[in-house]
């Protein structure tokens, strides 16, 4: 571990400019403007939590996940809507504030500070890191990290401090748990660079632990997993070959190394406790997962998710392959992992570039008609990883069918969120949203897309008075009686 600055210009980054850039204003608008007419059965709060560094890193800079966090909340009522945006204030972002500069270099360059500077509790720590996606759950608000303990938020924004649930999950959660509309459970994983390396864990409707943290056998090194999807019966989670090397990233090397004739292995984890199911397969990668669900007491489980040939973190083209390795197809798969045999039958729905895979959250663990993603058109040059021009949306009963999309212009947009009409049980009953920034002046939108006629585009546009970085997560938070 380091404790020096090495070189690095931030503004060589692509990921720390134009539409990527941090902001550093915490701004309140009672009222924005809008574009259309806000639908008057909206009554929520939409947010979203992303990287967004407080001060110009040093060492290193890794998107997606580096970057401290910043919540962008629009609040929408009776027809109208107010904004406000704050920092996740951990204990590392308040003493670098105190300090008025970076301390802490991004994960690659392991930079932690001394104890002359942030005093001994933080001294030669890791960061605290909760920039990638919000849950509310029991009545808690949780900025989500990639492996380690969220953050709770108030309603407004504040930062309330770590969660750990009472203190039977220390060692945190991942950015991507899924909350079981049913049962009112709450599904969740953490990974670590120690062991044990993988351990599920179930919070019930209460928020209080019931199940967990239980190691997952059968994984002995440290490797990197970003979301999961939930079933009526099992935990999902798929673990492609993506295997942290602390000793090469102190070496100058990369933290995270990617062995393909490792292939990639699915597991499904029994939610009643019962002994994991595996399955293998061969080396491909995936960010995140669109649902998945139970065919039937002893059939497959179909999980959709989006595909990519293997783990590029930062600029590199996603779909680049090494010389030698196999070509997996990217885009939106549909697979179904059969828990008895261990087979895997993957089938390609679309190989459209895609990512931010989303179905109204009213249908996790149950088949979903809809799905929607952020999407590349092809019709734009520049685009960076991460950064998309359209909104796609598949109709899963009708696969023959080709999908909706609507172009966003000049707009780069980000993750849809479905925001369902109150009493309505339909998946089109409700409205598509994501925040978009305007490439011709830096301007900021979230837009509200009918989920009825998506590809007829917005029926409103609010203006966010401050430039939203794009990416990551967000979610529709309906008010709560």
């Amino acid at each position: 571990m380091t404790t020096h600055t090495t070189a690095f210009d931030p503004a060589r980054v692509a990921h720390l400019t134009g539409r990527f850039a941090p902001v550093t204003d915490e701004v309140d608008v009672l009222a924005l403007e809008v574009d259309g007419r806000l639908p008057d059965d909206l009554d929520g709060l939409y947010l979203r939590n992303g990287p967004n560094p407080r001060f110009s890193p040093i060492g290193s800079y890794l998107f997606p996940i580096d970057g401290d966090g910043m919540m962008h909340g629009v609040w929408i009522s009776e027809g109208e809507a107010r904004y406000r945006n704050r920092f996740v204030r951990t204990p590392a972002v308040r003493a670098e504030e105190k300090a008025g500069r970076a301390l802490w270099g991004g994960l690659e360059s392991m930079i932690t500070p001394s104890e002359a500077e942030v005093g001994p509790d933080l001294a030669h720590t890791f960061k605290d890191l909760p920039d990638i996606n919000v849950v509310r759950h029991a009545g808690r608000l949780l900025a989500l990290a990639e492996a380690a303990c969220p953050f709770r938020m108030s309603p407004e924004l504040e930062t309330v401090g770590r969660e750990t649930f009472g203190g039977a999950l220390p060692a945190g959660i991942t950015a991507h748990p899924k909350v079981d509309p049913v049962t009112g459970e709450m599904a969740v994983f953490c990974y670590g660079l120690e062991p044990p390396y993988l351990t599920w864990s179930l919070i019930g409707p209460a928020g209080t632990v019931t199940s967990g943290p239980t190691p997952i056998a059968g994984v002995d090194e440290p490797m990197m997993i970003h979301d999961m999807a939930l079933t009526a019966r099992y935990l999902v989670l798929v673990l492609a070959p993506a295997f942290f090397d602390v000793n090469a990233a102190m070496n100058g090397g990369s933290l995270i190394a990617w062995r393909p004739e490792r292939g990639t292995r699915v597991a499904l984890i029994p939610r009643d406790g019962g002994p994991v199911r595996w399955a293998n397969d061969e080396a491909f990668w995936m960010w995140h997962t669109v649902n998945a669900y139970d065919t039937g007491p002893d059939a497959g489980v179909v999980l959709d998710y989006v595909q990519w040939p293997r783990l590029t973190l930062g600029p590199a083209p996603a779909a680049q392959n090494s010389p030698g390795e196999p070509s997996v197809p990217r885009g939106l798969i549909r697979a179904v992992v059969d828990p008895a045999t261990g087979r895997i039958e993957r089938t390609p729905l679309d190989d459209a570039w895609v990512e931010f895979p989303r179905v109204d959250d009213r249908r996790i663990g149950r088949p979903h008609r809809w799905i929607a993603l952020a999407a590349d058109s092809g019709r734009t040059q520049g685009l960076l990883p991460g950064e998309y021009d359209a909104v796609r949306w598949y109709d899963t009963q009708n696969p023959s069918a080709p999908s909706h999309v609507w172009h966003a212009g000049n707009l780069s947009v980000g993750e849809p969120a479905f925001a369902a009409v109150p009493g309505r049980e339909d998946e089109g009953e409700g409205y598509w949203m994501t925040f978009a920034t305007d490439r011709t002046d830096d301007s900021s939108w979230l837009l509200v897309i009918p989920g009825q006629d998506p590809a007829s585009g917005p029926v409103a546009r609010l203006r966010i008075p401050v430039r939203v970085p794009l990416g990551l997560h967000g979610a529709w938070l309906p008010t709560e009686e």
